[in-house]
């Protein structure tokens, strides 16, 4: 038998029997469509959340006070943690490769201007912050080089914060109150969203010294350190705890990189999608099992016409290769269309809710239709052998 003939007979054989080849694609379908769906959320989120991450650089560092490990016993009064100071972002800037070390501070506070109080998130932070955390400035400047210890009294808006105090006037020279105290505004951040919670629209950034002031802390929230592209980050987090050691006498400080951050949360995320993707691969069983089932009944139906072609001379392979032949070509059917009902689901629902990320996943679309035509093919190969092995002379007396 030709192969032309194969694919002749094969799509006859389908067309023949419309609906029960429908039913048979449909629970393959509902089961790639399930993958489809699930896993394109599941990408969408892992891609959103690291996009969040990534959107200020992947060349950063935070340092922040306390260690993460616990060593030893109990060490009594000599077990107290040394404060992040100013000075420790001043020195860590001396470190190789390292660009800048913005010392951030971070507190709630009311703020008023233009006769208009609004309670908001304060950041204090060095003048570079701006710069290094590539956030643009919309009007003006961002805070100046001053003395990092005793800079003067500047503030930078957000720039839904400089909407909500002073409308459509320029705020640029007016003053502001920051917790009773007051700032000049020099500058105005550009429009820059929700990252990770946090409105960075609705917020005042004044500098660092003044911000623990303010809050009356004696140490800083976080140190940022920025450092080359293509910097060894091995060597940069060496330099790091090698600078606090010498000041601070003791490991009593955590170095978190951000890459390893973000490589940990895209490990966490891939496993969930994929975790997702095997729970949506559960319809697919439903499938094989209507493929069995349909397949099965198929081969006891057209008994009489497997005598028949075994009496012309067919052979047991190629009678395998016919019924093969169908159960793959309906699972291929079914996958397709899955295919394209979790695509248009999946496009319907990021047009219409657009908070949900959805993105497709190449990888997961293949798996998906390659286990679709797996399952046909391990489905239809148990009903194909018993086409094969039946004797002609016995099938052709069936009715």
């Amino acid at each position: 038998m030709r192969g032309t003939d194969l694919v002749r007979y094969t799509g006859r054989s389908i067309t023949a029997h419309r609906m029960r080849a429908v039913l048979t694609a449909l629970g393959i379908a509902v089961g790639v469509a399930a993958v489809v769906l699930l896993t394109s959320i599941g990408e969408g989120v892992r891609k959103f959340v690291v996009a969040e991450f990534t959107q200020f650089g992947t060349n950063i560092i935070g340092v922040t006070p306390g260690a993460t490990q616990t060593m030893g016993g109990s060490v009594g009064v000599f077990g107290t943690t040394r404060p992040l100071t100013i000075d420790d972002a001043q020195a860590l800037r001396r470190v190789p490769y390292v660009i800048d070390a913005d010392p951030v501070v971070q507190g709630n506070a009311e703020v008023e201007g233009n006769g208009r109080k609004r309670r908001v998130t304060v950041y204090g932070t060095g003048p570079q912050f701006a710069e290094s955390l590539r956030f643009p400035v919309g009007q003006g400047v961002y805070l100046p080089m001053d003395d990092p210890r005793s800079p003067r009294s500047f503030a930078v808006l957000g720039s839904k914060m400089a909407h909500e105090l002073f409308d459509r006037e320029n705020p640029l020279g007016s003053n502001v109150r920051v917790g009773g105290q007051r700032f000049r505004i020099v500058g105005v951040m550009a429009p820059k969203g929700t990252v990770i919670g946090l409105d960075l629209d609705d917020t005042v950034f004044i500098p660092a010294a003044r911000a623990l002031e303010l809050f009356n802390r004696d140490s800083l929230f976080e140190i940022d350190v920025v450092y080359e592209e293509g910097a060894p980050l091995h060597e940069v987090e060496e330099g790091i705890r090698r600078v606090l050691l010498a000041r601070h006498g003791d490991e009593d400080f955590t170095v978190t990189p951000q890459q390893q951050m973000i490589d940990s949360l895209g490990s966490v995320l891939g496993i969930l999608t994929f975790a997702v993707a095997a729970l949506g691969s559960i319809s697919l069983l439903v499938g094989a099992v209507g493929i069995f089932t349909i397949m099965t009944i198929s081969v006891r139906e057209r008994t009489s016409e497997i005598g028949l072609l075994r009496a012309l001379g067919a052979e047991r392979d190629q009678v395998l290769a016919l019924f093969l032949a169908e159960a793959v070509v309906l699972s291929l059917l079914g996958g397709l269309a899955g295919l394209a009902a979790g695509a248009g689901i999946g496009a319907l629902l990021g047009a219409t809710v657009r908070q949900l990320p959805v993105s497709y996943s190449p990888f997961f679309i293949s798996v998906a239709l390659g286990l679709s035509v797996l399952i046909g093919l391990l489905a239809g190969i148990l009903p194909a052998l018993n086409a094969a092995r039946l004797d002609p002379v016995e099938a052709l007396r069936a009715e």
